[in-house]
């Protein structure tokens, strides 16, 4: 295995060995941006009541009744889907696979609804609301797949404990990602990348499977770039790609 990136591989922020939070339950940011176009508005009424995904008053996710009776085989889930370009990617690349993308941020919803819409795809659910909510409600070993990619950094020192990334986060995600599965972590930018190395790779339930630099440095070609991404690297920020392996106890 790769030896993990030190801190001198992302100039991190002073201080970054700081003991990181570990609550899960607060949420930050914006809830929206400028108005809805018509179209995405429809999105919003029309479309969305027909995929979404609604935990049940205990805050529990019913696979089977959200898919139409049959929960399915392989569930993917991407908590904080921006504009639903990686969601509908996937989606269109894995048919046989089920996907549910949450997201708070209204204007992101109504683009990821549009994209899914636009595209015929009938094996999307989408959550508009906090994905560690999404997470938390799962299944036990539900979970083939999961990403967290580019989520807000957060970069004032005494906003670090909204990180999404934190000990707790890791143990829920460790609790729905089944044995063997696959989380992928992403971030631009560079105080957040130590952070999310040091509290992902400590994590007994997971295993990186970086073998070289390449392995942190550079996509998969079944990771698709986001405009967040691209616009990370045309202002010169250098993206740090996790994939991490379900395993242990």
């Amino acid at each position: 295995m790769a030896k993990p990136p030190s801190s001198r591989d992302f100039q991190p922020h002073r201080g970054e060995d700081e003991a990181a939070g570990d609550g899960v339950r607060h949420l930050w940011g914006r809830l929206s941006g400028r108005p809805l176009k018509p179209k995405l508005a429809r999105m919003m009424t029309d479309v969305l009541p027909t995929i979404a995904c609604v935990p049940d008053e205990q805050g529990q996710v019913d696979l089977t009744a959200l898919f139409g009776g049959t929960a399915p085989d392989r569930l993917w889930v991407e908590v904080g889907i921006g504009a639903g370009e990686h969601l509908a990617w996937q989606a269109t690349a894995n048919p046989d696979v089920g996907l549910i993308g949450a997201e708070f941020f209204l204007n992101g919803v109504a683009s990821a609804v549009r994209h899914v819409d636009d595209q015929g795809l009938n094996n999307v659910r989408i959550m508009h609301g906090d994905g560690r909510v999404l997470v938390e409600g799962l299944p036990p070993g539900s979970v083939e797949r999961a990403f967290i990619l580019h989520p807000d950094p957060w970069p004032k020192r005494r906003h670090w404990e909204r990180r999404i990334i934190q000990p707790a986060m890791m143990d829920a995600l460790a609790r729905v990602i089944r044995r063997g599965g696959i989380l992928r972590l992403a971030t631009d930018h560079a105080d957040y990348q130590p952070w999310m190395t040091r509290i992902a790779l400590a994590h007994p339930c997971f295993r990186w499977l970086a073998q070289g630099v390449d392995d942190w440095r550079q996509r998969p070609g079944d990771w698709p770039q986001t405009r967040y991404e691209a616009k990370a690297m045309r202002e010169g920020r250098l993206p740090l790609y996790l994939s991490l392996e379900r395993w242990g106890d």
